[in-house]
């Protein structure tokens, strides 16, 4: 018989012990919840000015690597949008802007600076350094977020820590997931199990296809 519990939970880990699944499905599920699940990131960066010590090639690496909270029940990623456009549209993309403006003093730069058009799109963390700037220095940029999945790149994971182990029984497995917090670790697993029965569907009618 095959059951699913919830061990422990809070909202950016996760502990479930499955049991009568098979070793094959539970493992297929811990790299899905790592790397399958689709989360906003910084894909594209138009730098307006940038007088720091940062290159323009820098700035848009530490954009892009901030973890940015994610919906998706609005949005959808680029290849499934209706828009068809390398530009996206608001179903696929969200516009974030950085303007650090002019300072006397030395400042440093974070993620708190970064605003979005998006109420719910936005840095998990307000206090990622991005850049030092020192007086007279400028960084304006636009930067566009799209849905992603951290088989594209890293910058897209859903989680940093995908673990399975052993149960006490035979036929369990403990499976412990801990997030970056673009989604909840309870989101993490639900879209791991519908994308894992999505893509048993998918093979199952390829085969049937080739028999």
């Amino acid at each position: 018989m095959t059951s699913f519990e919830i061990i422990e939970e809070s909202e950016n880990n996760i502990v479930v012990k499955l049991k009568g699944v098979p070793l094959q499905y539970a493992n297929a599920l811990r790299r899905i919840c790592l790397s399958g699940i689709p989360t906003f990131a910084i894909d594209d960066v138009v730098i307006i000015e940038n007088t720091s010590v940062l290159a323009d090639e820098g700035v848009s690496h530490r954009l892009a690597m901030l973890p940015l909270k994610t919906d998706l029940a609005r949005f959808v990623e680029p290849s499934a949008c209706d828009c068809h456009s390398d530009l996206g549209c608001s179903r696929c993309r969200v516009l974030m802007m950085l303007d650090s403006g002019n300072s006397d003093t030395t400042r440093t730069i974070t993620s708190q600076d970064l605003s979005s058009e998006d109420e719910v799109v936005k840095p998990v963390n307000p206090s990622v350094p991005i850049v030092a700037l020192a007086p007279g220095q400028k960084l304006k940029v636009e930067a566009y977020a799209r849905l992603g999945r951290g088989s594209e790149h890293a910058k897209w994971n859903s989680a940093t820590v995908a673990v399975l182990t052993q149960g006490n029984n035979a036929d369990e497995h403990i499976l412990a997931i801990e997030t970056v917090g673009s989604l909840t670790a309870g989101q993490v697993v639900k879209n791991a199990v519908e994308e894992l029965e999505k893509r048993l569907d998918e093979f199952q009618q390829t085969i049937a296809a080739l028999s």
